[in-house]
Order: C-alpha cells, then sequence, then structure tokens
C-alpha cells in the first residue's frame, strides 16, 4: 500500500476543446503533478492532431471524439450542432477512455472538467468518481452568468445600473455582451448558463483567480458551493519559481513566433514598446483594424501586434510601409509581457490575457470586443486600477485618437504613474498567492488532500 500510494490519487483533466481554456486548465494540472497526483489530459482528437510542442513532462494524453474528428468545430453548422454532437459522442468516448484507464490498472479518482461541457460531469458521477468544474472565466462574470440562470438577474436588462452580489454596480455595457445584447449568440449563451445546470453534483469549484482580487465575490459564491480559488494559471516560472521546468503553457494552437520576437524586443529601450494582442478568437472588423493601426504608426513608439495570419487581410494596404514596429501572427505572450521592453499591452481583457498582464505587472489598455471582456476592463480600470479602458464611439469603433491618448495617458501621464504601481502591486499579490503557503497553495493543497483520502481512507 505504502508503494501505491507514492504514486498518488489519479486525475482526469477534461478542458474545452480552445487555447484559452486549454492553457489554465492545463496549468493546474502541472500544479497537482508536482503535489504527486498522477495527471491523464484528455483532449478531441482534433485537438491533439493540430497542437503543438506540448511538453508536459509527466502528464500523459488521451483522446475523445467531438463528433468532428478530421475538421473540428469549424465543420459544425452552427454552436448549437457542435455542442450536440459533442455531448452524444463524447459521454460514449468518455466512458470508453474511463473504463480503459480503470482496466489498465490505474483508475481515474477525480474527474476536473470545464464546466463548457456539463454532461462531463454526468459521466463521471455515473462512474462514481470525484468531479470538480474548473471556470476559466473571473469568479465576477461567472457569478453573472449564474445570476441569469437562476432567473435573479432579469433579461433583457431595463438599462441603469445593475446590482450583483459581491460586485461593484455596473452599467449595462459593462456586463458581458451576452447579458448587454440579450438575444446575441443565443446557442453561445445557452452553454454559457447550462455551465450551472448540474454543478450542484460536483465536489469542487475551481476558479482561475485568486483570493485577494475577487474577495467579496469569491466569498458570495462560497455560501453555496465548495468554491476554490486556485489560480493564477501562470507558467511558474514567472511567478513563484517553485516549478522550475514550468516556463511556459506547452500547448500551442497557434505557432509563436518566438525568435522573432524576443530579438526585435532585445533593441528596444526599457518600457518603451505598446504590445497589442487580442487572443486566439476575438476577430476585428476592417475598420477597427485599420484605427488601430493607424494609431499604432503614430503614437511615436515602437510596437509589437499580434494579427493572426486569418486576420492580415485587413491590415490597411499601406500599413507595411510605414509600421515602425513588428507585426507577427502569434507570439509568446508571457516572454513578451516579462520583458523589459514592454510598456503597456493593448488587450481585448480576455480573462486569460487579464491575468497575465496582472500577473506581470504591465499596464493595460482595455479594448474590449465580446463576451466577458466588457466586465473584465471593468475590474481593470475600476476595481484594480491596473489600466486605462479604450472607450467606442457610437459606431462601435474605437478611434485611432482615442487609442493614442489611452496610451500615452499609461506610458506618460501623472496617472500612467499611478497605474504601473497598481499593476507592481498586484504582480507582487499574485506570486503570494501561488508561492508556499499562499491563498491559491493552500486550496490546492486542501484539494489534493481530499483526493488522497479518498483514495486511501485513513
Amino acid at each position: 500500500m505504502d508503494a501505491e500510494k507514492e504514486n498518488g490519487a489519479h486525475c482526469l483533466i477534461l478542458p474545452h476543446p480552445t487555447q484559452g481554456h486549454i492553457n489554465p486548465i492545463l496549468q493546474f494540472a502541472k500544479r497537482l503533478t508536482h503535489k504527486r497526483i498522477k495527471i491523464t489530459l484528455a483532449l478531441t482528437k482534433f485537438t491533439l492532431k493540430t497542437t503543438t510542442g506540448f511538453s508536459g513532462g509527466s502528464i500523459s494524453t488521451r483522446s475523445i471524439s467531438d463528433g468532428f474528428d478530421e475538421g473540428g468545430r469549424a465543420h459544425a453548422n452552427s454552436s448549437e450542432e457542435y455542442q450536440a454532437r459533442f455531448q452524444q459522442v463524447g459521454r460514449e468516448t468518455l466512458a470508453e477512455l474511463l473504463q480503459d484507464l480503470a482496466g489498465s490498472g490505474r483508475p481515474v479518482d477525480c474527474v476536473v472538467y470545464d464546466p463548457f461541457i456539463p454532461w462531463v460531469l454526468d459521466v463521471a458521477k455515473g462512474f462514481g468518481l470525484l468531479a470538480a468544474a474548473f471556470f476559466t472565466q473571473s469568479c465576477a462574470v461567472d457569478s453573472i452568468y449564474y445570476q441569469a440562470y437562476t432567473g435573479e438577474l432579469k433579461l433583457p436588462l431595463s438599462g441603469g445600473e445593475v446590482v450583483v452580489p459581491g460586485l461593484p454596480p455596473m452599467k449595462p455595457e459593462e456586463m458581458p455582451s451576452f447579458i448587454h445584447d440579450h438575444g446575441s449568440y443565443p446557442g453561445t449563451f445557452q452553454m454559457l448558463l447550462n455551465q450551472f445546470r448540474n454543478v450542484d453534483k460536483a465536489d469542487w469549484i475551481l476558479i482561475n483567480t485568486f483570493d485577494k482580487l475577487e474577495q467579496e465575490v469569491l466569498e458570495w459564491m462560497s455560501r453555496f458551493w465548495r468554491v476554490k480559488a486556485i489560480g493564477p494559471t501562470i507558467p511558474s516560472m514567472y511567478l513563484d519559481k517553485r516549478l522550475q521546468d514550468d516556463k511556459e503553457y506547452g500547448l500551442n494552437m497557434f505557432n509563436p513566433m518566438t525568435n522573432t520576437c524576443m530579438n526585435w524586443l532585445d533593441n528596444q529601450e526599457p518600457k518603451s514598446v505598446i504590445y497589442a494582442s487580442f487572443g486566439s478568437l476575438a476577430q476585428l472588423t476592417a475598420r477597427q483594424t485599420k484605427e488601430l493601426a493607424y494609431a499604432l504608426t503614430t503614437s511615436n513608439k515602437p510596437f509589437l501586434w499580434v494579427v493572426r495570419s486569418t486576420e492580415e487581410s485587413k491590415l490597411p494596404e499601406d500599413f507595411s510601409k510605414s509600421r515602425k514596429g513588428l507585426v507577427v501572427t502569434w507570439a509568446p505572450q508571457l516572454e513578451v509581457l516579462s520583458h523589459m521592453a514592454v510598456g503597456c499591452f493593448v488587450t481585448h481583457c480576455g480573462w486569460n490575457s487579464t491575468l497575465e498582464g496582472l500577473s506581470l505587472g504591465v499596464p493595460l489598455v482595455a479594448m474590449p470586443q465580446w463576451t466577458d471582456q466588457s466586465t473584465n476592463a471593468k475590474l481593470v480600470t475600476d476595481v484594480w486600477g491596473v489600466g486605462v479602458r479604450a472607450r467606442a464611439d457610437c459606431n462601435g469603433i474605437v478611434s485611432r485618437e482615442e487609442i493614442v491618448s489611452c496610451v500615452k495617458s499609461v506610458m506618460e501621464s501623472e496617472d500612467g504613474k499611478r497605474i504601473g504601481s497598481n499593476a507592481v502591486k498586484w504582480k507582487g499579490i499574485a506570486r503570494e498567492a501561488l508561492d508556499l503557503g499562499g491563498s491559491s497553495d493552500k486550496n490546492i493543497e486542501e484539494f489534493v488532500t481530499e483526493i488522497m483520502l479518498k483514495r486511501y481512507p485513513l
């Protein structure tokens, strides 16, 4: 028994098959392996085929099917079709995987799953397993969607300030886009609400945040769920440095132009560079792309701009002749943000990018596009004080003048000094959360202890 116990318990980790959901749950898995939990990462067959550079160490990978093995969700006709097919085929192939792992002598003790795919919890409980829902968005956004799910938040919004427990009063446009623009993308909105349809059966609710960052809303949510803040899920070498081999996420659905980016940054002055990136999913309109392009070129500052290959056609025709910076199709964002040359981060405020900027002490210029990003931008500017919001005009476009003004405010003004000081403060608090004895470290340790006690009762 002692030799067996040395191997630890076994967790199956199952993320939603998108880059922004895989990265945080994979980082959490690395923390578990550091505490001697065996990890199997289950990805869809298409995701496994299309990812590069996975270096999970002792983490093994297995596959399930979403019913679109050749083309992934892009081959589905709609969000609704993809979700329905994934549920049908995913249930069957996940059950087969759990049976196979049990038959191989390493049965699963706990399933950690993304509640974007809530049927995973039903399968896990059908096998009598422990299960943890891993929420990849902020606790604030999770609580807003939960209020919409229960009907406490009445939709459509009637105007005026919106009050949600644990959060400051917000304008309707500061709510997630699916709440503010009720009726848009109904399939995706239903998926977000469905996160909560069976979550009461989960043994834990894990959230990619940390206690001091979202203290009030975490306390509110803890009244009815077993909530554990376990973030920020940033590779250890950028924070507490306790996992010496944890220098990158380790699984890429895009190929970062690492050498190109870092060599260019090495030739720039400290805190002089504007870094602009809108993540793996956000799509700027051609007009917004043009405004951002001219803002960057007229800022009189060097810039590094990530424009995915699928978005390059939106760049102005004369842009390549006038630019003073570097445009790449994908960047190693953590390395970029931690580089001494970077002075501000123009971001869509996706939760992963927000946490990365905050954890690495980089001031933000918030240009939210849709989904949770407006709410994250509200927190960035008005609660944590680590950035400014670039406001759109009546046509929904953030003008070049507005972008330049925001960049100068962050990088040159007295207010920018305050923002920079706040960014450094939150960087320290983020590191403390994951360091030995920090709030997130304790929560992860308690999670591990409970799994071990289930497997090896006293």
